[in-house]
């Protein structure tokens, strides 16, 4: 698909000459930064919902388990 964007000057010539150096071409270097940058967004999306998920308080200790725990810690333990 072709498509007209507004690039600053700077960032243009900085991406002609690395298409350049990596032997592609200009669509194709920015096709490829675009795709980078989508997969990051995808990416970051998923970590922020994880970190959503983490901050969210849980249920807490299940009871049965905490009560196994302590009977597995042994009766006169001194530190």
């Amino acid at each position: 698909m072709k498509t007209a964007v507004s690039i600053p000057d700077q960032i243009f010539l900085a991406a002609d000459k690395l298409a350049e150096e990596l032997g592609t071409t200009r669509s194709g270097l920015y096709a490829r930064a675009l795709a980078d940058f989508l997969e990051r967004r995808r990416q970051d999306l998923i970590t922020d919902r994880i970190n959503e998920v983490y901050l969210e308080p849980g249920p807490g200790l299940d009871p049965v388990l905490k009560q196994a725990q302590a009977r597995a810690l042994p009766k006169d333990d001194t530190w």
